[in-house]
């Protein structure tokens, strides 16, 4: 099968992400979200990142229009009903995610593939609530999703060759690089990276050194491009602690223990760089 339509659901900053790069590869892209706000708000993201690329000589204003021209927003999943391909980039909880590919299952025409984008949540738990569950599948994208080249590919362990293969071929078409990972918590890029991050949080936690300290010695002895609270305030200390908690859930081990202090800053409300303050202060 071929991929020509595509929905997003979720207009935040990997749903506008995820819906730039499919209209710039010439897909004809519907980017759902249930708040007009939110809407205005990814396509004004989506204008700043493409006005960017403009100045830099990475296209020019005529593409920008192009790609700008096939996104069209709607606040209703019923819009679903003529797609190839919906991918959820809704918020990290099971409850929503299930909810929503249930209502897709009865939606979408039966050939299409639903994927999710999320970071660590299982998705054969969430094909199990379809009635396509072979078609059912995580596409894992990288923030920001337009420059990063990775996507994890998930399968469920319903997931059919044929999905699994549309799904990859549709990936290279965007310019990515698709890798497959079988279907355990956190995948492989979250598997690695938060116990990373976490264990830098515990540094910090248990007086070994101060947040800077920690970054420059990942940054400078492993030439690592961030450290590793930084990214942490990046990527937003609740997601951090939601997904350590999915990791020590799903394993039943303590290594993947949250950090207290990760909970400590997340209940105060210090969630980084969204927030103003995590394990920095941002203006």
């Amino acid at each position: 099968m071929t991929i020509k339509n595509v929905m997003v659901i979720g207009a935040g900053q990997m749903g506008a992400g995820i819906a730039q790069v499919f209209a710039q590869a010439g897909f004809d892209v519907k980017l759902n979200d249930l708040s007009e706000e939110a809407l205005q708000k990814g396509l004004a993201t989506m204008e700043k990142f493409l006005s960017r690329n403009v100045e830099k000589g990475r296209m020019t204003e005529e593409e920008k229009t192009e790609t700008l021209n096939r996104v069209e927003t709607t606040s209703t999943l019923n819009d679903a009903n003529d797609r190839d391909l919906v991918i959820e980039a809704v918020v990290e909880n099971m409850d929503v995610k299930t909810k929503v590919f249930q209502q897709l299952d009865q939606i979408t025409p039966k050939h299409a593939i639903l994927a999710t984008n999320t970071s660590s949540l299982p998705i054969t738990d969430i094909a199990a609530v379809t009635e396509r569950p072979e078609q059912v599948i995580g596409m894992h994208f990288m923030n920001p999703v337009p420059v990063m080249k990775l996507v994890e590919v998930i399968r469920a362990i319903q997931t059919s060759d044929e999905t699994y293969q549309t799904v990859e071929e549709t990936a290279k078409a965007l310019g990515k690089s698709p890798v497959e990972v079988n279907d355990y918590p956190g995948f492989v890029s979250n598997r690695v990276l938060m116990p990373m991050i976490n264990e830098a949080i515990y540094t910090v936690y248990e007086g070994v050194a101060e947040p800077e300290a920690v970054d420059e010695v990942l940054k400078l002895g492993m030439n690592h491009p961030m450290g590793p609270l930084t990214l942490a305030d990046f990527i937003g200390l609740d997601t951090c602690l939601y997904i350590m908690e999915v990791l020590y859930e799903g394993f039943g081990d303590t290594k993947y223990r949250p950090c207290p202090l990760l909970k400590k800053y997340v209940s105060a409300g210090w969630l980084g760089k969204k927030s103003g303050r995590g394990f920095y202060v941002y203006e």
